[in-house]
């Protein structure tokens, strides 16, 4: 017999990583040929690209707009695919403005859909739970607090586990990432991730750029590093950094770099659970366009905007959101993190304290292998009715 296709689908760097181990969790278990959308992890992992995320990852809702276009071609062509291989499951990765309508198209072709990473509706335009109990036959959510969430709208849901618990591993000490990327090991680092998406690199280095000179200039000894997500051009980064600011750029070594510093700027998002389970204090920053902004404000119903305090339920690191993100507030923030004062210790401590809580939260390793049970069943059942 013919290995049986799948339809695995991932909009971004996040799901692209997520959905790679997740196939190489399902080739173990099962005679499975895997196409679909994605990136350079999930085509290491032996899933054949059809189309890559690149074409379609988009921030906020007036870009959108803009990759209309692209976003419609990309529809059919995965459209088109699947009713040409007659998958009977698709496996879609977060990434919801463009999921929840794929799957729309797929399910009248006898497809199976299955969300894995569910959105984070429950933050803001929760009633969007609805289309996913309309269009998916299960969800599979990360956060503790998503599934009863999603239960309550009336979605087949399980809760996996965070997919990083287990994973997020360093391969250097912290004397031999100084040793290897120029740095002393006796002067304070911070490690900067700016994001992954090119909307937020825009919206971001120029602001840290300029607070990493202000954070200098209090603390003079201070050694940066910014590490360069998958998918993100080096040399455009770059170009938002004066070469005189000294500035160390790492690319491949994300944990590596977070492991080596006294604390970390993050752009919200997956970044902040990595160094959340690295236990490195940060400080999250994030900024849309403010007609982005302006529009999604009425949506918002949570009060945090990082994942380490949405799990935690309170404030366990500074958030510098929109307008509140600029060098001086970033580098007001740093500097009393950084100082030696009895004041920062504390800070610290607490801060580290509350990682360990949202580290304990995320549930215990092994979520991807949970998350390919539940799938391997789903299969089994398609292919039992189809019989």
């Amino acid at each position: 017999m013919s290995a049986t296709p799948i339809l695995l689908s991932a909009g971004e760097a996040s799901g692209d990583m997520y959905a790679a181990r997740l196939a190489t969790a399902l080739k173990q278990r099962a005679d499975v040929a895997l196409f679909g959308m994605g990136g350079p992890q999930m085509r290491e992992a032996g899933v054949e690209i059809i189309l890559d995320y690149s074409e379609v990852s988009v921030l906020g809702i007036t870009e959108v707009l803009r990759k209309l276009p692209s976003l419609r071609q990309a529809m059919r062509q995965l459209v088109d695919e699947a009713e040409r291989r007659r998958p009977p499951l698709a496996i879609l990765t977060d990434f919801p403005g463009f999921h929840l309508r794929l799957a729309r198209k797929l399910s009248p072709l006898g497809i199976r859909n299955i969300y894995y990473i569910c959105p984070q509706f429950w933050a803001w335009r929760p009633w969007r739970a609805n289309l996913v109990r309309r269009r998916f036959a299960q969800a599979l959510c990360i956060f503790p607090f998503e599934e009863k969430f999603y239960r309550d709208a009336g979605v087949a849901v399980e809760f996996i586990g965070h997919p990083l618990v287990g994973n997020v591993k360093v391969g250097m000490s912290r004397a031999e990432f100084c040793s290897a990327n120029g740095l002393s090991v006796d002067k304070p680092i911070v490690t900067v991730l700016p994001g992954s998406r090119r909307g937020e690199i825009e919206y971001h280095a120029a602001i840290l750029a300029e607070a990493l000179n202000e954070i200098r200039r209090a603390i003079p000894e201070l050694q940066a590093v910014v590490a360069v997500a998958p998918g993100v051009n080096r040399p455009d980064l770059e170009a938002y950094f004066s070469p005189s600011n000294g500035v160390h750029f790492v690319t491949g070594a994300t944990y590596d770099a977070l492991a080596a510093a006294d604390l970390t700027i993050v752009s919200s998002g997956t970044a902040t659970v990595e160094a959340a389970l690295l236990g490195k204090p940060m400080i999250v920053i994030y900024r849309l366009s403010p007609l982005t902004a302006k529009l999604a404000k009425p949506l918002v119903r949570t009060k945090f905007f990082s994942m380490v305090n949405l799990i935690a339920g309170r404030e366990v690191v500074p958030e510098l959101i929109q307008d509140d993100f600029t060098p001086i507030r970033v580098a007001r923030e740093a500097v009393s993190l950084l100082s030696a004062s009895k004041e920062s210790l504390e800070k610290m401590a607490a801060m580290q304290l509350g990682l360990a809580e949202v580290t304990r939260l995320l549930g215990p390793p092994g979520a991807v292998e949970r998350a390919a049970d539940a799938i391997v069943g789903q299969l089994r059942r398609a292919q039992s009715n189809a019989k």
